[in-house]
């Protein structure tokens, strides 16, 4: 199992990146969550298993809101578990 630590630079705010990551991460058996950052990034928590986590970012960034993209920062960390769903924090 993966954990990742996600942080989505682009134009990644007000364009329903959130919901799009969450549909994404859900039809990929993906919890965690993500959330807007004030300074315009958009930060993920991803847990799942390694397959599913790759499906998740390949899709992430070849969907129709992956063009808005410009760079993903990827940090591994230790798996949690502690996730049952992926949600939007406001």
């Amino acid at each position: 199992m993966k954990r990742y630590h996600l942080f989505v630079s682009g134009i990644v705010q007000g364009v329903g990146f959130r919901w799009y990551t969450q549909r994404i991460a859900r039809a990929n058996n993906i919890c965690g969550w993500v959330k807007n950052l004030p300074d315009g990034r958009v930060e993920i928590i991803a847990e799942g298993d390694e397959k599913d986590m790759d499906n998740f970012l390949k899709q992430l960034k070849e969907g129709h809101l992956g063009r808005n993209i410009e760079k993903i920062d990827k940090y591994e960390e230790e798996y949690e578990g502690k996730y049952t769903d992926f949600s939007i924090v406001f």
